[in-house]
């Protein structure tokens, strides 16, 4: 009888122990989140971010099907970013990232490798909501055949917490989504978006150099097949792509979007 009584009483206080642990947890995960939200706000005010649209832009890889959606797209403005007062906090920042129909609006920072911003944030403090960041093996001076960003799908959708907009219908049948912008230090760019899906875990889709041109195409016709809509838009080896990653969930799936430049303009 008394060693029952003990083994409730370890039991019980075990329980405890696990609870007061999962309570400091989340005050953390929210206390991060707040910080991250509130430094991401404190950016864009001391940032100059504008529109602009000028003569001296470039068309990346016109396709030759007049109702290619890449026609409409190239009307798009850019978003121009002034990267002085960004680069003065954190000489890590190589870019500024927009996905319309979502909210993701945040400076891209880039390690020299993929673990460091996973869990801090621009300030470089640590932090579970980390920080949006490129593969530390792409070069946005000189792009790869594939650029890729990647974000925390966080709860409260800060981060790449509302890239999952993108499954939804609506967002698909709203053609003004299909678009991403990004600000580099070199260049303002427009990318167009081809494929949507998601896919457990793997290294595949964030291959960012290829052998040759057929291994690169190989790699195109495999990502468009996966996409769960059907994106109107030719892609070919004359492209370069960005990809944007994140979890789709804790079993992990992860949520890919693949887009194409269509155009660009020396900063």
């Amino acid at each position: 009888m008394k060693s029952k009584k003990f083994i409730l009483f370890i039991l019980l206080v075990f329980s405890f122990i696990l609870f007061f642990i999962n309570i400091k947890s989340i005050l953390l995960w929210i206390n991060n989140n707040h910080k991250s939200n509130k430094l991401n706000e404190k950016l864009k005010q001391v940032t100059k971010i504008s529109s602009t649209n000028s003569d001296s832009s470039n068309l990346v890889n016109p396709p030759e099907n007049d109702n290619d959606d890449y026609w409409q797209y190239i009307n798009e403005d850019f978003l121009d970013v002034d990267f002085s007062n960004l680069l003065n906090q954190n000489d890590d920042t190589v870019g500024w990232i927009k996905v319309n129909g979502t909210k993701i609006d945040y400076a891209v920072v880039q390690s020299n490798d993929n673990n460091f911003y996973l869990t801090h944030s621009f300030d470089k403090s640590e932090s579970v909501a980390g920080w949006v960041f490129s593969d530390f093996r792409n070069n946005f001076n000189n792009l790869n055949y594939n650029s890729i960003i990647y974000g925390h799908r966080m709860r409260d959708e800060s981060m790449f917490g509302s890239l999952p907009y993108v499954l939804n219908d609506e967002w698909y049948k709203d053609k003004k989504n299909h678009i991403i912008k990004l600000s580099t230090t070199k260049e303002n760019t427009i990318w167009q978006i081809f494929s949507i899906y998601v896919v457990y875990k793997e290294s595949y889709y964030i291959t960012t150099n290829f052998k040759n041109l057929d291994a690169y195409q190989e790699f195109l016709d495999t990502i468009v097949r996966r996409s769960q809509y059907l994106f109107f838009t030719s892609v070919n080896t004359n492209d370069k792509i960005l990809t944007l990653s994140t979890c789709k969930d804790s079993y992990g799936n992860r949520l890919v979007v693949h887009a194409k430049l269509i155009k660009k303009e020396t900063r």
